[in-house]
């Protein structure tokens, strides 16, 4: 099963939202909710679950789609 990571604008900063835990994450830059998602994504990655990383613009459109495998794969 994919885990799904979203990285959104929030009302303020940004937030990072995945079903690997409950709260969301935030950030006050776009760059530290990346880089947390991706730091995530290649965690979990690592022990073996496919994840989806997507990335939203203010204005809610998808700004970019990433998929982490496990490295033997």
């Amino acid at each position: 099963m994919v885990q799904d990571i979203t990285v959104a604008p929030g009302p303020v900063g940004w937030t990072v939202r995945s079903g690997a835990f409950e709260s969301e994450m935030f950030f006050l830059s776009g760059a530290s909710a990346e880089a947390a998602a991706y730091s995530l994504g290649n965690h979990i990655a690592q022990v073996g679950q496919p994840v989806k990383i997507e990335i939203f613009l203010r204005d809610g459109s998808l700004a970019g789609r990433f998929v982490f495998t496990h490295p033997g794969d």
